[in-house]
């Protein structure tokens, strides 16, 4: 395991490395850098992408549209893997005004139909972890769908500070992100080229970005932005069309420091009340993480993107620390697109529901994934590619007779993705 570890960590300097090379020659894709954003956008830290921002003598009305969305076939190996067709898919509309010569409004949908291109088992996905499904069934070793169709729904209003980008923040979600994690894997290039969701997707990473009744705020100065937010810690139930509200018991604080165009990282702490309604034993539980992400592109016409995340829960499953690490990279040009995640994180017998050994005893999984999407066809806001990757897991001895070993798993899939930004 320390192999892996050190295998990860020397994968990310090797990139930061060559992202610092190249930052002050090349320039990244639109939407991915702090640089690529323009005179009247600001990088939204959260999102991954620009925003609009407003500024004295330049009123605006936009709107946004985007998807990424999978038709996905996965075969896995083991007594426990299955063999399915799952659909993971996202869609995001943004309607925003300036009021003013400093506000801008915005309303943020963001929706999902998983719940409806799911099988009941949730999306196929050795090691994964989750939430109960409609029969009170924990998700083993599949991914849960995403709270359908909606996802997020958030008001806000960016209020600039009169000095280059820096601005105010204040926002209203009934659901949506907490100031907890880094950005969510549906929304960080390196993320949503791959259909599977993290591993570490509830230990301390992504599971703050679909949260009840959230009260937020931000501030960016300079190349630092901090972010706070309240919001009710209960976490979503996948599999019911719903949209609750909660009481305020639970709070986030993030800061964001932007290192230079093409780099920057974040942290979080977070102390989140009742996650778990079906466990009263479970007060509470306590979630941090950090992360980096850099971009740059080489004069041979590759450009590489990566993201390195690490994440730790307190108190979770019965389990006084579970920790968890990720790296994912992205290398395209042109149509080609080679993309990778390293995960190396604990688990224990009991998430799993193996019968053998410690049941809370934190023990190291690691998964090893490559992948390839060639793109087919492209048009002024979307493309469609079709890709495969292969997930190599490596297991302990204690959780191996419950999977057959170090299973193997691979996908197919056909990848449909895009966006428009217009004025109204």
């Amino acid at each position: 395991m320390k192999f892996h570890l050190a295998l990860l960590a020397t994968i990310n300097l090797i990139l930061t490395q060559s992202a610092l090379a190249h930052e002050h020659s090349q320039h990244a894709p639109p939407s991915t850098t702090v640089e690529s954003c323009g005179e009247m956008e600001v990088m939204d830290f959260s999102m991954g992408m620009c925003m609009p921002l407003a500024m004295k003598g330049m009123p605006m009305s936009m709107v946004m549209f985007q998807y990424n969305s999978f038709l996905n076939q996965t075969a896995e190996e083991g007594p426990r893997g299955r063999s399915a067709l799952t659909a993971p898919n996202m869609f995001m509309l943004d309607i925003g005004t300036s009021v003013g010569d400093s506000h801008y409004l915005n309303l943020d949908f963001m929706g999902t139909l998983e719940r409806w291109t799911y099988p009941d088992a949730g999306y196929p996905e050795l090691l994964q972890i989750g939430e109960e499904n409609q029969n009170r069934q924990k998700y083993i070793d599949a991914q849960h769908p995403h709270s359908s169709p909606i996802m997020g729904l958030t008001l806000s209003d960016t209020i600039h500070l009169g000095n280059a980008k820096d601005n105010f923040k204040i926002w209203l979600a009934p659901r949506g992100q907490a100031t907890d994690g880094p950005v969510a894997f549906m929304h960080r290039p390196t993320g949503m080229v791959n259909p599977d969701a993290p591993l570490g997707h509830h230990i301390g990473q992504d599971v703050g970005h679909i949260t009840s009744t959230v009260v937020g705020s931000s501030l960016r100065l300079g190349n630092t932005s901090v972010e706070i937010s309240t919001f009710n810690g209960t976490e979503p139930a996948p599999t019911k069309v719903d949209l609750p509200l909660g009481r305020l018991n639970s709070y986030a604080a993030r800061i964001t420091q932007i290192f230079s165009p093409q780099i920057y990282a974040m942290a979080s702490a977070a102390f989140v009340k009742d996650p778990e309604p079906g466990e009263p034993s479970l007060d509470h539980v306590s979630r941090y993480s950090a992360s980096i992400y850099n971009t740059h592109a080489a004069s041979d016409g590759w450009t590489v993107q990566n993201a390195f995340i690490y994440g730790l829960v307190n108190f979770y499953d019965s389990t006084a620390a579970l920790n968890s690490f990720a790296e994912e990279f992205w290398f395209r040009k042109d149509r080609e697109n080679f993309w990778g995640r390293l995960e190396v994180l604990q688990r224990t017998a009991g998430e799993l529901q193996i019968t053998s050994g410690t049941p809370n005893e934190p023990l190291w999984v690691t998964a090893m994934t490559l992948g390839y999407t060639y793109q087919i066809v492209n048009w002024s806001s979307g493309e469609l590619g079709l890709g495969a990757s292969i997930t190599k897991d490596f297991l302990p001895p204690e959780f191996q007779s419950a999977y057959g070993g170090q299973p193997l798993s691979g996908k197919i899939f056909i990848k449909l993705s895009g966006m428009s930004m217009r004025e109204i």
